[in-house]
């Protein structure tokens, strides 16, 4: 154990990110947001979206995710290998992460890996929150799901029922 190292912060901090993920891919907006000071900015970029301005305030980060992840998009996100430093009320932190995204209406996979950046505050009514967020990139792979004829999407939590028929049609 590192000497004078806050272990209970640096739960709140694991717990935060996992939070973090779960609530983006689940689609939990508001409880997504809660995840982010007001003031948090994010910076987020693929080689779909290109180096996009960095996002300046929760609303617009949540925004942003709401626009992007809606519909049928599916997404799994997995962290890993956290390194967190908490200096009192702020802290800063590297997650190795993996993430795969379904888009069923363009039949296509994506998986990526890289590491989070972010920073973080405890704010005044003492709960740990996302000040800034950005990742690099280690790979991102995209597949058309036309070349693998042997895949089959068997549960979609945001699938219509219309999209469900379709898809049982198609088989």
């Amino acid at each position: 154990m590192l000497p004078g190292m806050d272990l209970e912060a640096l739960e709140e901090i694991r717990r935060l990110k996992y939070r973090y993920f779960r609530t983006l891919d689940l689609k939990l907006w508001d409880e997504y947001a809660d995840t982010f000071t007001a003031d948090a900015v994010g910076h987020y970029g693929t080689k779909v979206y290109g180096d996009l301005a960095p996002l300046e305030g929760r609303e617009a980060i949540v925004a942003f995710m709401r626009e992007k992840l809606s519909g049928e998009i599916i997404t799994m996100h997995v962290a890993q290998h956290p390194e967190i430093d908490v200096d009192g009320d702020t802290a800063q932190g590297s997650w190795g992460f993996e993430d795969t995204v379904i888009v069923p209406a363009f039949k296509v996979l994506i998986r990526g890996a890289g590491y989070y950046h972010d920073r973080y505050r405890r704010e005044a009514d003492g709960v740990w929150r996302i000040v800034e967020t950005s990742y690099d990139r280690i790979y991102e792979s995209m597949q058309s799901l036309d070349d693998t004829p042997s895949h089959q999407l068997l549960a979609n939590r945001w699938a219509t029922p219309a999209a469900d028929a379709a898809a049982d049609a198609a088989e």
